[in-house]
């Protein structure tokens, strides 16, 4: 058992409860008979019930995006924009199942059919995150639907009536039952979970370490595993960028949902030209964050999920300040509030070498530095362990062509941020992960190839 905490104002939502391993094994019963029924239905089938499922979410809409709210802290308007944003990615993800699950038929010309069809894994453990209760799931589950499996979700610990709101829509068609069933689980549970011969991938959300234990236990049994694990996300500001324009959207690239993203801008490097006016013009927007009530209409940041992140983020601007950053806005937890409210934070002059340019720190900070010319703007955004998203703000598309050939990472973006396009791969470099989600491509981990040599 724990106490579900508000982040907010520390209340005590409630106590959870972690199932014990009998429950586990009767989710997973039922989750392997009713893939057994999914995958023998037609695509059309299966399409028409993720369409029930999401449509049985979605009457639930309020209620759904009011728990975010309360569990994790995130404004109000953002938690109602993350249910929308989980119906358009659902929607996306049936419409290119029709060709992601397509067999390809060769063509000889000797007697000989030959085709390649996608076949089910069986039971997909999808282990969620809670920093987009919604939107990180749904990038698994409605693919892994649509494909013939059924999940096993384990949501965070710090969003589970979300992950219960899922099992619900999804789980109680009254058509074909139990395709989604939620689990509440700590690491170690999760991670002997995989030994589990009826589970037969593995969609893990989380940090790095995490990853490491969930693919030591997957090894054993050669499974696959996808892996999104953050991000240290660059952005570049050319010469010739449109600085307004920029200067508001990394703001936001870099403080939407208080920072708690894995595609946030986390690191800024500005030609040394525009280096004094991009921070001029940065300061404003930082400074006009509200912070307070996530269900305050007025509300634009909301406090962090986890309590830790404070000491952690204070550390971060500690450290670049004593290596030589200069500290422009914010940079403190908040005083007098029991919220785990962090300032939006402007740093300047930053180090290439300090914590806050190679460690992650998932909050509003925004640590910001000049560079000479583009090749070292690709020099220093390339160098880091992560690799998930890295925008390049020009007028220039040849430009930005030619830095995203160079960039290692798994989304490149010109003029743009901290966004993801369900339309297509979502996938990382490096410790970011491996494997995609989203468009075709995120159909690939959820299935196995099936050869058919037909002769006669």
């Amino acid at each position: 058992m724990y106490n579900l905490v508000n982040p907010f104002d520390q209340s005590v939502l409630g106590e959870i409860a972690y199932h014990r391993p009998s429950e586990i094994q009767e989710k997973l019963d039922v989750l392997e008979i009713a893939q057994q029924q999914l995958s023998s239905l037609s695509l059309g089938q299966r399409q028409q019930l993720v369409r029930e499922g999401v449509t049985r979410l979605v009457a639930q809409r309020d209620q759904v995006a009011r728990d975010i709210s309360l569990q994790m802290g995130k404004p109000i308007a953002q938690s109602q924009r993350e249910v929308d944003t989980f119906v358009s990615r659902a929607q996306r993800a049936i419409l290119d199942a029709e060709t992601a699950l397509a067999g390809d038929e060769i063509v000889l010309n000797d007697g000989i059919t030959r085709r390649i069809e996608h076949a089910p894994l069986g039971i997909v453990f999808n282990i969620g995150a809670w920093n987009y209760p919604l939107l990180i799931p749904v990038n698994v589950i409605v693919p892994a639907l649509l494909a013939g499996n059924t999940v096993l979700l384990k949501h965070s610990a710090k969003t589970p009536w979300t992950g219960s709101a899922i099992a619900s829509a999804f789980g109680q068609l009254p058509e074909l039952p139990n395709l989604v069933c939620d689990c509440i689980l700590d690491h170690d549970a999760a991670c002997a979970l995989v030994t589990d011969a009826r589970i037969a991938h593995v969609a893990f959300t989380g940090s790095v370490r995490g990853g490491h234990h969930i693919c030591e236990a997957a090894a054993a049994r050669f499974i696959d595993v996808g892996l999104e694990l953050g991000g240290k996300d660059p952005a570049y500001v050319a010469c010739d960028a449109d600085l307004d324009f920029a200067a508001e959207n990394i703001v936001d690239g870099a403080c939407y949902n208080a920072g708690q993203s894995c595609c946030a801008i986390e690191r800024v490097y500005v030609h040394k030209d525009v280096y004094d006016a991009f921070l001029e013009k940065c300061l404003p927007f930082v400074q006009a964050y509200k912070l307070g009530d996530p269900f305050d209409s007025s509300t634009t940041l909301g406090p962090l999920a986890r309590r830790a992140g404070l000491k952690e983020l204070k550390n971060h601007v500690d450290t670049a300040i004593a290596d030589g950053a200069r500290l422009l806005a914010g940079g403190h937890p908040v005083p007098g509030t029991a919220g785990n409210f962090f300032e939006p934070t402007l740093l300047a002059d930053v180090p290439q070498s300090t914590l806050v340019m190679q460690e992650e720190s998932f909050g509003p900070l925004i640590p910001v530095a000049a560079v000479p010319s583009d090749e070292e703007a690709i020099a220093r955004m390339n160098d880091s362990r992560y690799g998930l998203t890295a925008s390049v703000w020009t007028r220039d598309r040849d430009r930005a062509m030619s830095m995203a050939r160079q960039l290692q990472a798994g989304t490149i973006f010109q003029n743009r941020c901290d966004f993801v396009d369900p339309s297509q791969p979502w996938t990382g470099w490096g410790d970011s992960g491996r494997g995609s989600t989203l468009s075709r491509y995120g159909f690939w981990n959820l299935t196995r190839r099936k050869s058919l040599h037909l002769r006669g």
